[in-house]
């Protein structure tokens, strides 16, 4: 047996209706806290979803604030910003209310608010210092599991992306409630919901890191991720398939936080920070090449994991490794999403840029179980234009 350590948030509630009586269950858990920062974006604060859980906390004589500046794929400045409106209202819990944006700019006020760090001192790996502000992690998505990572995504420059990972960022607690991911458009329901399902596949996958606790959390996720996805996108207000999403998305995320995630990510990230490409998407575009590519090295692990997306799935390993590909490109077609990187504006020309940029993501490329060159990098986005 190979010897592993895991991590995750120590608290995690999931329950429909949850953040109604969000100040009371806070109030328990943090007794002496007074002063909350609520880190979210003008989108959600517009569906008038954030009202409830609001007034719970500020029922529960709580001081709340709102940063609600929080941009998709968040450039540092948005950091910034939050940060001095926290230093500014003296924050003591910061909780953040939306995507994987909003939790990823939390954790970062969280660690900062009272630290002598700078954000640029903290990219990479390990470089956060001391503790941080109390943490709590609300997703109105599923599909990131950022409530239970300890990473976070900042765009850097124009279009490149820096990773932030280190233990601090893992929430003192996590909320799934399924009401607040009601009226999300069938399209983003399915790019995040085929995002975690990703975590889950690269998760099983990783060459480092990998481990029975790991893998049981990504079958388990990949389990109530394929057999809901479909649901939730056809029907908004199924209260069942969206908390099975929001439970399937979180474990792929404790997953992943573990046994990190590789090459899909790795070169759905330039589309994303070049193209301006929602993340799920990005990651559904390369998702089937990417998978084809790895299949001579894992075959066995995704033969292993198309019996849990395709349950009567038969025949050979390959054949096994390739219905996986298969399926994954199916939820795409059925869920309408763009299939080809021509459909989100990307062309021939741009494939030289893209596969430079992939090659910086060289913390992922590393957890890949087959090695990915520069060459391989543009053969695949090749496949995938």
């Amino acid at each position: 047996m190979t010897s592993f350590s895991f991590a995750t948030v120590p608290v995690i509630l999931s329950a429909p209706g949850a953040t109604k009586d969000l100040g009371k269950e806070l109030r328990a858990r943090f007794p002496s806290l007074r002063r909350v920062l609520l880190v979210t974006d003008q989108g959600f604060l517009r569906t008038g979803l954030a009202d409830a859980p609001t007034a719970s906390l500020r029922s529960a004589m709580f001081h709340v604030e709102q940063f609600a500046d929080v941009l998709a794929d968040p450039p540092e400045h948005v950091i910034e910003e939050a940060l001095a409106l926290a230093r500014q209202n003296q924050t003591e819990l910061v909780i953040g209310l939306g995507g994987g944006s909003s939790m990823d700019v939390a954790k970062l006020v969280a660690v900062l608010t009272d630290s002598p760090q700078s954000l640029a001192e903290i990219y990479g790996i390990g470089n956060v210092r001391g503790t941080r502000l109390p943490l709590v992690q609300i997703p109105t998505t599923a599909g990131t599991g950022s409530e239970v990572t300890n990473i976070s995504i900042v765009t850097t420059g124009a279009t490149s992306k820096m990773g932030i990972v280190a233990p601090q960022l893992y929430a003192d607690m996590a909320i799934l409630d399924a009401e607040l991911t009601f009226g999300l458009p069938s399209a983003v329901t399915a790019a995040t919901g085929i995002d975690a399902m990703v975590h889950a596949i690269e998760a099983y996958t990783s060459k480092h890191k990998k481990n029975p606790l790991s893998d049981g959390l990504a079958r388990q996720a990949l389990s109530l991720l394929s057999r809901h996805l479909i649901r939730a996108c056809e029907s908004g207000h199924d209260l069942a398939a969206r908390q099975a999403m929001l439970l399937g998305a979180m474990l792929a995320g404790q997953a992943f936080a573990n046994a990190p995630v590789a090459a899909v990510h790795a070169l759905a990230y330039p589309i994303g920070g070049v193209f301006h490409v929602p993340h799920g998407l990005s990651n559904s575009l390369v998702l089937p090449h990417v998978l084809r590519f790895n299949a001579e090295t894992c075959a066995e692990q995704y033969a292993e994991l198309a019996r849990i997306v395709v349950p009567h799935t038969e025949g050979s390993v390959a054949a096994r490794a390739e219905a996986l590909a298969v399926a994954m490109q199916q939820f795409a077609i059925i869920t309408g999403l763009p299939r080809t990187l021509q459909q989100v504006g990307i062309t021939a020309s741009d494939l030289d840029l893209l596969a430079d940029e992939a090659m910086k993501q060289t913390r992922l490329l590393g957890n890949n179980p087959r090695p990915v060159t520069r060459d391989d990098a543009y053969a695949l986005y090749k496949l995938a234009l």
